[in-house]
C-alpha cells in the first residue's frame, strides 16, 4: 500500500500541476471543490483502467499480486468502480476496510467483498 500511495502522489501532483495550470489560479471556493472531484476521477481512471486492463497496477506487478473476480476471472468495469468507491471510506474510516479481512473467511478486504473482487498471487 505504501508503494502504490507513492504512485498515486506522483499522479495526482502532476494532475495537479496541469489544473493549476490550466485555471491560473489557487482553488479556493467551488474551483477547489471541482479540484477536489478531478483528482478524485483522474485517481479513479488510473486505478479502474489499471484494473480493467491487466487486473495490476504497476504496484500490484511489482508484488505480483492480481485483482480477479469470481474464479478468477477478468473484473468487469462494475466491479472495478464499485471497488474504487468503496474503498474510499473503507481507508477513511479508520482503515476499517483493511482491519476486517483478518475477520473475513476468505481475508478479503471489506472493498474487495463488496465489489466480488479479490486479490490473488501471481501475474497473467
Amino acid at each position: 500500500m505504501v508503494y502504490e500511495a507513492l504512485l498515486l502522489l506522483g499522479i495526482a501532483f502532476f494532475a495537479g500541476l496541469l489544473f493549476l495550470g490550466a485555471t491560473g489560479a489557487s482553488p479556493s471556493g467551488w474551483l477547489r471543490h471541482a479540484f477536489q472531484v478531478y483528482l478524485f476521477l483522474v485517481i479513479g481512471l488510473y486505478l479502474v483502467g489499471s484494473w480493467r486492463r491487466s487486473g495490476q497496477t504497476l504496484a500490484m506487478k511489482t508484488w505480483k499480486l492480481r485483482l480477479a473476480g469470481a474464479s478468477g476471472a477478468r473484473i468487469t468495469l462494475r466491479q472495478a468502480i464499485v471497488r474504487y468507491a468503496c474503498a474510499w471510506p473503507c481507508l477513511l474510516l479508520g482503515g476499517i476496510g483493511i482491519l476486517y479481512a483478518p475477520f473475513d473467511r476468505e481475508r478479503q478486504f471489506l472493498h474487495d467483498r463488496l465489489a466480488g473482487t479479490s486479490i490473488v498471487s501471481g501475474e497473467e
